[in-house]
């Protein structure tokens, strides 16, 4: 009897030991999760032009979701102007992803989509405001403001990308790439003039 006693002690002292173990590793995980670094997935980029691959691969998508989103936004305009920028900018988004490839081709990488979750949530965003306003110049205005918006992610991520072909010295890469970035800003300044010019002023009056 005073053999199994001790053994049941014994086990229970090393119960105890485990169990405080696991909470002193338990701890020390939640400590490095607390300092707010963020631990990279086995196939994160580790240099720029990894980095780089990844970011065209991104837009190529962003691209090519564009070219079915924005019939969509011509379909829901009334503004003839309106109607006839967007409908220019999907022949040159149409342009700008076949421009895409040559990049790609230029940099010896075979062209693959990877879906963009920021142009994806934009686009969802711009069919919500269709969805909660009615036909007239107040969806109008809206669908100005979403395509802005998809504008400005664009200006940002081309500028971007030209800038990482620059530093990896990809300069055939980055003529395409900026001349692109250039018709984005075009794009940017024709939404801007018939959204101050006519459409966000008729909203106003609407109202």
């Amino acid at each position: 009897m005073a053999t199994t006693a001790k053994k049941t002690t014994a086990d229970k002292a090393k119960s105890t030991a485990s169990k405080s173990t696991a909470s002193r590793n338990t701890a020390k995980t939640a400590s490095k999760s607390a300092d707010g670094k963020v631990k990279a997935k086995s196939t994160a980029a580790d240099g720029l032009r990894e980095l780089f691959v990844d970011s065209l691969k991104d837009i190529y998508w962003a691209e090519k979701a564009l070219t079915k989103a924005l019939p969509k936004m011509a379909k829901n305009s009334t503004s003839e102007n309106l109607i006839t920028a967007i409908n220019d900018h999907l022949s040159v988004t149409e342009e700008q992803v076949k421009r895409l490839e040559q990049v790609f081709s230029l940099i010896g990488e075979k062209a693959a989509a990877k879906k963009c979750d920021a142009m994806e949530g934009l686009i969802k965003e711009g069919e919500s405001i269709m969805e909660e306003t009615e036909a007239g110049p107040v969806r109008d205005a809206g669908i100005i403001a979403a395509s802005q918006k998809i504008e400005h992610y664009e200006i940002a991520t081309y500028g971007t990308l030209a800038a990482f072909a620059t530093t990896l010295g990809e300069d055939d890469a980055v003529l395409l790439l900026e001349k692109t970035l250039a018709e984005e800003k075009e794009a940017d300044t024709l939404l801007t003039e018939a959204a101050y010019n006519t459409i966000n002023f008729d909203a106003n009056e609407e109202d």
